[in-house]
């Protein structure tokens, strides 16, 4: 709705219907009008008032703003023929994700290079660390470059800022890696989470393990997150056996984008160990990351827990330089979700339409943290 009343009143501006300074239809007369929310309302007039088509005045209303006082970055085609040369000029496609490591992102942003250099194009990136704000100014500040397209990796699963919104309405080419925002009418191309997470835990369950415990950062609507707790229960229920909820532990923050601190990362280590101690007939971890796998081996080893004779761990990808102690894990295919991305996006560009979701399997890879389950005796 808030795309409709947005296309109203640029068309009603456009056609003269309001002239330059005149005043629009405040927050509420345009709840009224279109029968929503004052939130909808209000984010339509957000976005124009972004895309500098309205002026809006504290305690005086919208107005209908100049087009020759808007500042010329807000054209992308002007920005592009002013800064990179014209028409001849070679593609380019930004990147904004939150950041990469060994584990996770590197990988993408191979297949990315890979095809730009096929596609004889080229690839911007700018990472967020995970700060809604920061993804905001990533996005606006590659389309005033004139990035002909752009791959959004999400800061939030929950969060959709105006910028990602104004693609959606602009057209702009864009597809989202990892996740798909709900809402959003936009392609994305992620891992089959749910299948993945499903081989992990009947792989856990096939050495005999029962009482498998669940160590997640918050989900908070983080549809991979999400995905993957939903295959970690369709497993269970598949074999019938019943999900502990209290075996979970959903409170892990150090491995979130920007979070990382030694303090922080003591803690969680703390909250696992208390974790196995309170919960002794825990046999196995499922780790929904790598370093959330880290966490659970140190807190194993200062419980002088063998690993994995005594405790299994499965998690999410794992670095092929991991040394010694290579953990049993879920390899995501990031090369290949990075290179269709990228082509996804030209294709956009193009008029081409792409499939809106696309799930990619991921291969469970066997390590040395995994174990046949051993029969504990409880006191």
């Amino acid at each position: 709705m808030y795309e409709k009343i947005y296309d109203a009143l640029k068309e009603e501006i456009r056609s003269g219907q309001y002239g330059i300074g005149d005043r629009v239809p405040s927050e509420k007369e345009l709840a009224d009008a279109y029968n929503v929310s004052r939130i909808t309302s209000k984010k339509a007039l957000e976005l124009l008032a972004e895309a500098g088509i309205i002026v809006r005045k504290p305690g005086k209303g919208s107005f209908v703003a100049d087009p020759e006082a808007r500042p010329a970055a807000a054209s992308p085609s002007a920005a592009k023929s002013g800064a990179r040369g014209g028409a001849d000029a070679k593609l380019l496609i930004g990147l904004v994700m939150t950041d990469f490591s060994d584990s996770y992102g590197t990988g993408l942003i191979y297949g990315m290079e890979e095809a730009s250099r096929r596609n004889d194009s080229y690839l911007i990136l700018r990472r967020t660390f995970g700060i809604p704000s920061y993804e905001e100014e990533a996005i606006k500040g590659l389309r005033e470059l004139g990035v002909d397209g752009l791959i959004i990796f999400p800061a939030q699963g929950e969060y959709f800022n105006a910028e990602i919104l104004k693609l959606v309405i602009d057209k702009f080419p864009f597809v989202l890696v990892d996740r798909h925002l709900k809402g959003i009418s936009a392609g994305s191309i992620s891992t089959d989470n749910v299948s993945a997470a499903k081989r992990g835990i009947d792989y856990l369950f096939e050495l005999g393990h029962r009482h498998i415990a669940l160590l997640t950062p918050p989900p908070m609507d983080t549809t991979a997150v999400e995905e993957r707790i939903e295959g970690f229960v369709q497993a269970h229920a598949e074999k019938g056996v019943v999900v502990d909820r209290e075996l979970w532990l959903e409170d892990i923050t150090s491995t979130l984008p920007n979070a990382y601190t030694e303090e922080n990362k003591a803690k969680d280590v703390e909250k696992i160990k208390r974790h196995l101690l309170g919960h002794p007939e825990i046999t196995a971890i499922f780790a929904m990351e790598y370093n959330i796998a880290l966490l659970a081996a140190e807190a194993a080893k200062q419980l002088k827990l063998d690993v994995p004779r005594e405790l299994s761990i499965v998690c999410f990808d794992c670095p092929d330089n991991s040394g010694a102690f290579p953990f049993t894990h879920l390899r995501q295919n990031q090369e290949e979700i990075g290179r269709l991305a990228f082509e996804h996006v030209l294709r956009l560009r193009k008029g081409q339409t792409v499939p809106s979701k696309i799930a990619l399997e991921a291969e469970l890879v066997l390590g040395g943290s995994t174990a046949e389950a051993a029969k504990k005796v409880h006191p």
